[in-house]
């Protein structure tokens, strides 16, 4: 069995050059004989050159593991006041102290500050006590410029440091969650001009189709020349909704629905309509229009009500067997109520096809105003069943209400 090779931390192109450095320094100071002391426990020449080899070694490690680097080089640095020291070491050291607090962990950032302020203040009350003379003070200053200004120093830059990274990301957040926005408006902008394109137009659409296949079906001159008149009304009506659709989303500086120009006040005609298009399938159209005369309805609720109506008119032209659809608007207890009946049943004759976005739609429609959409078959008053589609859309407070 092979024992996997133990990895060693590279150490970075960076330290490598600063710990030359200042073994160069240090050799030079060495050559020329400037020392930091000139008594020494250990006074041989060649002292000085191995807490100097050493704290280079450490200054290699400063930034891949400033763990390690620290106390080696704290362990180093004692030894070397038994020599006759070297300027070049304890600068060294100084670097060691704040790679420490910067490249460590945020544990080690934390505690290197405070133990050298507590080392600084143990050295200077020691040597004050034990010496009783001022010079203690300048020992005390000294190690707190080699050991707690480096600290403090590294500590300020980590802080800097990691104010710009939170910065950063914060600023990447801002960025994502914009374009996550962004996004989101683009489906929904594209969502709602599908459901405009689809109301403005699956009416007439409806119509033609219906029509077109009873021209085909039915060999009668006069059958044929009536489906093709209903034809080409819903055609040039088409055609005049998509222009103008097209026309709003090409104005950049139009606000509001593109089909804000849709309101119940229309609901007369649309109905008219669809009696015209529906006649020849055995269909008649009323409405009961039993708002009471108050405060005007807010754009957004009398838009989605227009639509409702206009898609279930559509509905009943494709699928609804003969007999009557009812449009229905009531307004009370802050809603607004429309209701469309028709019969329910087998249809005969020509048939349009259906693709289920009707209903989607609509609701669509009544989530974004926070209302409730019921579509489905009801059992009839005078027996049978009737399809029907229920919208209750609430009503905030009007402009004239508000004032």
């Amino acid at each position: 069995m092979t024992l996997p090779r133990p990895t060693f931390p590279r150490p970075h192109r960076v330290d490598l050059f600063i710990a030359l450095a200042g073994l160069a320094g240090g050799l030079l100071l060495w050559s020329y004989g400037l020392y930091t002391s000139n008594s020494a426990l250990l006074g041989q020449k060649w002292a000085p050159l191995i807490p100097l080899a050493v704290m280079a070694a450490a200054e290699t490690l400063r930034r891949v593991a400033p763990h390690t680097a620290l106390v080696v080089g704290t362990v180093t640095i004692v030894g070397d006041q038994f020599t006759h020291g070297n300027l070049a070491t304890v600068l060294m050291f100084t670097d060691v102290v704040y790679a420490s607090v910067v490249y460590g962990t945020p544990a080690q950032a934390r505690r290197v500050p405070y133990t050298t302020a507590l080392v600084t203040v143990g050295v200077t009350v020691g040597f004050l006590v034990w010496w009783q003379n001022a010079i203690a003070l300048l020992v005390g200053a000294l190690t707190g410029i080699v050991s707690f200004l480096p600290a403090v120093t590294g500590s300020i830059v980590r802080n800097h440091r990691d104010a710009a990274e939170s910065a950063r990301l914060r600023a990447e957040q801002t960025a994502l969650l914009a374009e996550m926005d962004r996004v989101q408006a683009v489906t929904a902008e594209r969502a709602r001009m599908a459901r405009e394109l689809h109301d403005m137009v699956a009416n007439h659409l409806s119509a033609i189709a219906i029509h077109s296949t009873a021209a085909l079906s039915l060999d009668e001159p006069a059958t044929t020349r009536q489906a093709l008149t209903v034809i080409r009304e819903n055609s040039v009506a088409g055609l005049a909704e998509m222009r103008r659709l097209i026309g709003l989303l090409r104005d950049s500086g139009a606000a509001g629905e593109p089909a804000a120009t849709a309101t119940l006040a229309g609901l007369d005609a649309l109905v008219a309509q669809a009696e015209a298009n529906g006649a020849a399938s055995g269909l008649r159209f009323a409405l009961d229009d039993a708002r009471r005369d108050g405060p005007g309805l807010p754009a957004p609720v009398e838009l989605a009500a227009y639509r409702i109506a206009q898609e279930s008119l559509t509905n009943a032209l494709k699928h609804a067997a003969p007999g009557e659809v009812r449009v229905a608007l009531a307004r009370g207890d802050g809603a607004l109520t429309v209701t469309v009946t028709s019969p329910y049943g087998e249809r005969p004759g020509p048939r349009a096809p259906g693709s289920g976005a009707g209903l989607v739609g609509m609701r669509e429609r009544v989530a974004l105003l926070g209302g409730e959409l019921e579509a489905g078959p009801v059992a009839a008053d005078g027996g049978g069943k009737v399809w029907r589609v229920r919208a209750v859309l609430p009503v905030g407070a009007s402009e004239e209400e508000r004032v």
